[in-house]
């Protein structure tokens, strides 16, 4: 769109682009998976050349908003729990979630890169409920910004990929620390996936996958209550509906151990 929003990404912060794209190819449809205006709208409103860039795959669009209902489930089931609760973006990019199943209640905070925090506050200007924070996820300066007290939901979507197993650990440790009785919803990547963008093998002609070294496959979900003890329930989050053969594969895919998958965690109570 000429005159829009023109973002200078790299690697890692693109991906925020790359998501929300494909929210809104789907969100564009008819008959939708997933109800996301908002995601329209910035498409629209940025200077960018998504399609050129990141396809226009009907199959890659369907999943990502898949994964999106995932973790807008979990954050409603919280909010029905906790409806003045916080709930926090970690890697939060360009993401609609506080537009699609905010209770007109709760808080909203997201942290992100300085750069993906800048365009965020440009394109979705923080208000009284909807803050910003520009900061490393994995710094923990951060939980500082986050107020317990009416209980709190931590979403890492498309975010622990990114980071070092170590980092995905230490991450998740520290909220089970800080955040007692608190809950995390989390996805991941299947080890052979991780293998390939480590090595630099995903890729289509315009846009490359940036390396993903934290793989997990479905079997080893269980592993994440390990990091803290206060790690107390590990349940797998499974997309629901579909469209076309896509709706009739999903049970199959359940049985597929190196898989995608989202993951949800609860936090013991003080």
């Amino acid at each position: 769109m000429s005159g829009g929003e023109r973002p200078e990404l790299a690697q890692v912060p693109e991906t925020a682009l790359w998501t929300l794209w494909h929210r809104a190819v789907e969100a564009r449809r008819p008959d939708t998976v997933l109800e996301d205006p908002k995601a329209v709208e910035l498409v629209d409103r940025i200077d960018f050349p998504f399609a050129e860039r990141f396809g226009e795959g009907a199959l890659v669009s369907q999943l990502q908003a898949l994964r999106a209902a995932c973790f807008d489930r979990e954050v409603a089931d919280f909010l029905n729990r906790c409806p003045r609760g916080t709930v926090v973006g970690l890697g939060d990019g360009l993401e609609t979630q506080a537009w699609r199943v905010d209770n007109g209640r709760a808080d909203w905070l997201a942290v992100d890169l300085p750069e993906t925090a800048a365009l965020r506050e440009r394109l979705l200007p923080p208000d009284e409920r909807r803050r910003i924070l520009a900061c490393p996820v994995t710094d923990p300066g951060w939980m500082d910004e986050v107020d317990p007290a009416r209980g709190v939901m931590i979403c890492a979507e498309g975010l622990l990929m990114y980071l070092r197993p170590e980092e995905a650990r230490a991450l998740i440790a520290a909220c089970a620390e800080r955040f007692p009785g608190g809950s995390m919803v989390l996805d991941a990547v299947p080890r052979w996936f991780s293998a390939r963008t480590v090595q630099g093998k995903l890729r289509t002609r315009h846009y490359q996958a940036p390396p993903m070294p934290f793989g997990m496959d479905a079997d080893e979900h269980g592993k994440l209550a390990t990091a803290h003890p206060a790690v107390t329930d590990v349940r797998e989050v499974y997309p629901e509906g579909g469209r076309g053969l896509l709706r009739a594969l999903l049970p199959l895919v359940r049985r597929v151990n190196a898989r995608p998958s989202v993951v949800a965690l609860r936090f013991a109570g003080s």
